[in-house]
C-alpha cells in the first residue's frame, strides 16, 4: 500500500496558511480513569482494539485510489463468503432462528448507503480502507448505541463486522507497538507489562487502557518509562477512531477525545510548565536528600529493567532500593537461566559502584509464569500461589535465581530481598536456602559475599502486626506499600469498579506502616519502596513517621528530594501527630495538599 504523511495529503495547498487538522466530527468528550504515570500528552489516537489492530489515519496517493478500493471490495466479498459459511453451518445445526443473526450481518456489510460512504472515503478523502471502515462503521456503531436497549445490541453487530474487514483487509492479527514511526496515543483495552516495556518513547506519547489499576505492573512499567499513562477508563475505545485527537492528563487520570482549541491550549500550557519544573529540579540533582536541618534521607530508586540504571544515575539516586526482576520471566517460553539472572544483576550492580543494589525475588503469581506446571487460572491469585510461596514451592527456580544474586554479589553492594512474607517460617525456609547455597557455591570454589544482608517486604498485614518475632532473622525491611494498600482494605488494586477504595491515606493502612516503622526501631533497618512513597504529598508525613529512607521511580527523585530539602524533621513530626488525630482518608488528603501547597506548591499541580 502506498501512503503519504497527514501533512502532505492530497487537496492540501502548501501555500495558503491552513489548519492540518479540520474540526473534529465529534463533539469532546472526558472520560475520567486512574492517572499511573504523570505528564501530559497531547497527539493522535492509535487503537490497539482486543484484535490487537492498529488502526492510525492514513492517507493513499492519487494513483493508489482505483486500487484501495478495489482491495475493499475484495475484502467486502471474502467477508461475506465468511458469514455465509457461518450462516449455513448455525443454520443446520440450530436452525434458522439462529442462522438468521448472520443475514442481518450480511445486510448490513452490502448495505449500499454503507459502502458508499466507505468508498467515497478513499475516493474523496484518500483515507486507507482500514481508516475508512473504521470511521464509518464506529459512526453507525455509536449511533445504535445511543438508541433504546434492543436497538443497542445492534452496536455489537457493527463490531464484529469492522473487526472481519479488518482482520482481512490487514492480513494479520497485530502490528508490534514497537515498531511505530509517527508519534501517537495508544488506546487499549489493556496493555501487558511486557507490550508496555516494549513502547518506544519517541513515538508513543502517552497511552490509555480501558482496564487496569495503579499498582499493576502496566501501571509501574509506564511510570518507569516516564509516560503519561491513565488506566481503567472503562469502555471508551468504541468512543474515539484512528487519528482523533486526544489528551492524556496523566496528573488527574483525566482523558480528553477530540478536544476543543481552548482545552488543547490550556493543557499545553500544562506541558511546558512540567517541563518548566523538571528544568529546575535538575538543580538538585547533585545535592544531598538532606532536610532543612541536616538530617539525611537516603533516597534510592526503584527499576524495574536494567537500561533503567542509566536514569538511576542521572538523578542522582543513592542506590536501588527495589530491582524487580519479574521482566526475567514474564513472557518467557521457558524458565530464566542462571547466567541469565547474572547477567542482569551484574550488569546494573557494576553500573552503580558502591552504592546498594536490593535485588526482589520473583514476585509472579503462578498464573503469569505459563510455562509452569501450575501455572493455571487462579480464582483469586492475589491470595493463590505466588511471589515467595511460588518460589519455595518450585526450589529448583529459586536455588537459579540465588546463585545468581551471590554470584553477583562480589561485584557491588548487593541485598537480597523476598516479597510477601507472612510467616517467620517462609522466610527462615528462604534463608536456610541462602545458606545452603552459600555452601555449595564454597565447596565449587565459586565466589559469594557471605555476609550479603538479607531481607524482607512488608506487604501483608499479618507480617506487620507480628514483625517483632521476625527481627532476630531479618537484616533489613522494605514496606511494600502496594500491595500492603490492598490486602488492608480488601481492595483489589486493578479492578476499577472499586480503585477509589484503594487509598495509601487510609488510617488503617497509615497505621501499619507506623506499626512497622516503630517495631523495627533502631535495631532493623526499614524503607518504603511503594507507589506511596513516589508521591510528594506523602513525603512529609513519611518523614514525620519516623522514615529516613525512601525508594522511588528514579523520575519521582528530584521532586522527593524538593521537599526533603525545604521541611525540618519536627515540622515533619508535628504533621504526622495531625495525622494521627484524623479518622478518615479524605481528610488526612486535604491536610496533606494544603501541606504540599505551602512547602512546594510548584509540585501541588
Amino acid at each position: 500500500m502506498r501512503y503519504v504523511p497527514e501533512a502532505s495529503a492530497p487537496g492540501i495547498d502548501d501555500r495558503a496558511p491552513v489548519c492540518r487538522r479540520p474540526q473534529p466530527a465529534d463533539p469532546m468528550q472526558i472520560l475520567e480513569g486512574i492517572a499511573v504515570s504523570p505528564g501530559v500528552a497531547i497527539g493522535e489516537a492509535l487503537i490497539v482494539d482486543n484484535e490487537g489492530f492498529r488502526i492510525p489515519r492514513r492517507f493513499v496517493t492519487r494513483d493508489a485510489v482505483e486500487d484501495e478500493t478495489a482491495r475493499l471490495g475484495k475484502a467486502v466479498e471474502a467477508v461475506a463468503e465468511q458469514i455465509e459459511a457461518n450462516r449455513l453451518t448455525v443454520s443446520r445445526e440450530l436452525g434458522d432462528k439462529y442462522g438468521a443473526i448472520f443475514s442481518a450481518h450480511l445486510e448490513v456489510l452490502r448495505d449500499p448507503q454503507l459502502l458508499e460512504e466507505i468508498q467515497e472515503m478513499i475516493r474523496q478523502k484518500h483515507y486507507s480502507p482500514e481508516y475508512a471502515v473504521s470511521r464509518s462503521l464506529r459512526r453507525y456503531a455509536k449511533v445504535f448505541q445511543t438508541l433504546d436497549s434492543s436497538m443497542a445490541e445492534r452496536a455489537n453487530d457493527i463490531f464484529d463486522i469492522e473487526r472481519r474487514l479488518l482482520r482481512n483487509l490487514l492480513g494479520r492479527r497485530r502490528e508490534e507497538l514497537s515498531h511505530l514511526t509517527s508519534p501517537v496515543v495508544v488506546l487499549a483495552h489493556n496493555l501487558t507489562p511486557s507490550e508496555t516495556a516494549n513502547l518506544d518513547k519517541r513515538f508513543v506519547l502517552g497511552f490509555i487502557t480501558e482496564v487496569g489499576g495503579p499498582g499493576g505492573h502496566t501501571a509501574i512499567v509506564a511510570k518507569a518509562l516516564e509516560i503519561p499513562a491513565v488506566v481503567g477508563t472503562g469502555q471508551c475505545l468504541v468512543e474515539v477512531s484512528g487519528g482523533d485527537l486526544v489528551i492524556v492528563d496523566g496528573d488527574h487520570g483525566r482523558v480528553i477525545l477530540n478536544p476543543d482549541e481552548e482545552t488543547v491550549a490550556r493543557y499545553r500550557h500544562e506541558a511546558e510548565e512540567h517541563i518548566h519544573v523538571a528544568q529546575q529540579l535538575e538543580k538538585l540533582r547533585d545535592l544531598p536528600a538532606e532536610t532543612s536541618d541536616g538530617v539525611r534521607v537516603q533516597l534510592s530508586a526503584n527499576i524495574e529493567f536494567p537500561k533503567e540504571v542509566d536514569s538511576c544515575i542521572d538523578r542522582g539516586a543513592d542506590g536501588i532500593g527495589l530491582y524487580r526482576t519479574e521482566f526475567l520471566y514474564l513472557g518467557a517460553e521457558s524458565e530464566p537461566t542462571e547466567e541469565g539472572h547474572f547477567d542482569a544483576y551484574s550488569q546494573v550492580v557494576q553500573s552503580m559502584g558502591d552504592r546498594p543494589v536490593v535485588i526482589r525475588t520473583l514476585d509472579l503469581g503462578a498464573d503469569k509464569m505459563g510455562y509452569q506446571p501450575e501455572a493455571r487460572e487462579e480464582e483469586n491469585p492475589f491470595l493463590g500461589l505466588r511471589s515467595i510461596r511460588l518460589s519455595l514451592r518450585n526450589i529448583s527456580l529459586f536455588r537459579t535465581q540465588l546463585r545468581a544474586v551471590l554470584r553477583a554479589s562480589t561485584l557491588g553492594n548487593i541485598r537480597v530481598m523476598f516479597p510477601l512474607v507472612s510467616t517467620v517460617q517462609e522466610f527462615r525456609r528462604a534463608r536456610m536456602l541462602v545458606n545452603e547455597i552459600m555452601e555449595d557455591l564454597h565447596e565449587q570454589g565459586v565466589p559469594f559475599d557471605r555476609e550479603i544482608p538479607v531481607g524482607m517486604m512488608v506487604e501483608v498485614p499479618a507480617t506487620a502486626v507480628m514483625l517483632e518475632h521476625f527481627l532476630s532473622d531479618i537484616d533489613f525491611v522494605s514496606i511494600g506499600t502496594n500491595d500492603l494498600i490492598q490486602y488492608a482494605l480488601a481492595v483489589d488494586r486493578t479492578n476499577p469498579d472499586v480503585a477509589a477504595l484503594y487509598n495509601a491515606s487510609d488510617p488503617a493502612v497509615l497505621r501499619l506502616i507506623d506499626m512497622t516503622i516503630s517495631t523495627c526501631g533502631d535495631e532493623v533497618p526499614v524503607s518504603l519502596c511503594g507507589q506511596m512513597s513516589a508521591d510528594p504529598m506523602y513525603t512529609m508525613l513519611l518523614l514525620g513517621m519516623g522514615l529516613r529512607s525512601l525508594s522511588v521511580p528514579p523520575s519521582a527523585i528530584p521532586e522527593i528530594k524538593r521537599i526533603c530539602r525545604a521541611v525540618t524533621i519536627p515540622q515533619c513530626e508535628e504533621l504526622a501527630a495531625r495525622v494521627r488525630q484524623l479518622e478518615n482518608a479524605q481528610k488526612i488528603d486535604a491536610l496533606l495538599r494544603r501541606e504540599l501547597r505551602e512547602v512546594a506548591p510548584e509540585l501541588a499541580l
